[in-house]
């Protein structure tokens, strides 16, 4: 696709989510990088362009506001070019400027041994507590290098995605961007262990072409039920479990994929909580729920914000199924966590269920900056803020 074509769609994106926003700033944006990266290309060949307009689509998909996809279009214009932060800010104001200045001062995030890992911790965190909307803008960008890592050698193919699984990934977590920490590391995982992703990729292909007809079913049923009791039901939908955190589950259950229930689960959409406790009631009255697996993540939301009823039943044909009932907020906020936020605010809604908390834990991270400099200590103060970025790491201190 040229960058005439992908900027079309990037325009298009954004008048789908808001059709009245103007779009005079992002045309701008895009003529600016455009005459700044004229002439550079790709590792893979293609003009320079296209990276940052990928960028900016991955942010436009979310519902973000304009300033942000802006600063997505311009985020290399800085580090990359002879075009500087004041000549953007003669252009485009000052919080798109601040947008662009934080991911330039983010700068490279490299993977080097453990002072530098928390070194690289402490940076991302500390772009965060100032203004997080940096950091999402970085895991954008960081996913279009990841999905054209092809082009590169293959040690730095390595580092970089090993970097993301380690510190992005995370992180993407921790702020309930459930969509982008799947992405990061499924782009990731392929050349971390490409072995391991081919294999469960193939597993994967191969259940979900079995199961397909027979979900198709279930939905048909479950859609049958909600609406003789007059429950509005706005969608029901599979959703395929991600790549490595399925074989996350696979090396924890014997590599027996059979013993992964949530594998592709059916995703209830309704209107209000009391539509998702009454769903929850009738798929209970069809079928039986498998002993504890009812989790309730809306009285008891994850701490990243996530909300969700969640049921695993003894399906047709003695099949084992998981529903995920919620409403079109928690929808929202358990994709895009944090950045639901933003486009919350933008539309002029408040019902951003959810995120609020991740709000609270980014604000939190500022003290720890600054007040934490013995390295086991700041390890420890992480854990209490329970990010789970150590989770394969056994730390020795000297």
């Amino acid at each position: 696709m040229t960058h005439e074509a992908l900027f079309e769609k990037l325009l298009a994106t954004v008048r789908k989510n808001e059709p009245e926003v103007d779009l005079g700033v992002l045309k701008k944006a895009y003529k600016f990088a455009l005459e700044a990266h004229e002439g550079q290309k790709r590792a893979s060949g293609e003009p320079y362009i296209i990276h940052p307009i990928h960028a900016a689509l991955t942010l436009a998909e979310m519902s973000l506001p304009v300033c942000i996809i802006a600063a997505g279009l311009l985020h290399d214009v800085p580090e990359d070019t002879e075009r500087t932060l004041d000549e953007i800010e003669t252009e485009f104001g000052p919080e798109i400027t601040k947008l662009v200045a934080g991911i330039t001062k983010l700068g490279k995030i490299k993977y080097r041994g453990i002072e530098r890992y928390i070194e690289n911790l402490r940076k991302m965190f500390l772009a965060m507590a100032e203004d997080a909307r940096v950091v999402v803008i970085k895991f954008a960008d960081r996913l279009h290098n990841l999905e054209t890592l092809g082009s590169l050698p293959p040690k730095k193919q390595y580092r970089i995605a090993l970097e993301s699984l380690e510190i992005f990934a995370p992180i993407a977590n921790r702020l309930g961007m459930g969509e982008m920490k799947g992405l990061l590391e499924d782009a990731s995982f392929k050349f971390v262990l490409p072995k391991e992703y081919e294999w469960t990729r193939n597993l994967v292909e191969t259940s979900e072409r079995q199961r397909h007809g027979y979900l198709e079913k279930v939905i048909g049923l479950a859609h049958h039920d909600l609406n003789d009791a007059k429950i509005r039901v706005m969608d029901i939908h599979g959703r395929a479990k991600h790549l490595y955190s399925t074989y996350r589950k696979l090396l924890k259950n014997d590599r027996n994929i059979a013993r992964i229930y949530d594998l592709i689960a059916l995703r209830v959409i309704v209107p209000s909580v009391a539509d998702c406790y009454a769903v929850l009631g009738i798929i209970h009255g069809r079928w039986t729920p498998l002993k504890g697996r009812i989790k309730d993540y809306m009285a008891q939301p994850k701490p990243n914000g996530y909300r969700s009823l969640h049921t695993t039943i003894f399906c047709e044909d003695g099949e084992i199924v998981e529903f995920q009932i919620r409403t079109p907020e928690m929808h929202q906020a358990a994709e895009y966590g944090i950045a639901a936020h933003w486009a919350y605010s933008e539309m002029g809604k408040k019902d951003a269920i959810g995120i609020e908390s991740n709000i609270d834990w980014v604000t939190q991270l500022a003290d720890i900056q600054h007040e934490l400099k013995d390295k086991k200590t700041y390890l420890h103060s992480l854990e209490d803020l329970k990010i789970d970025v150590f989770r394969d790491r056994i730390f020795i201190f000297t």
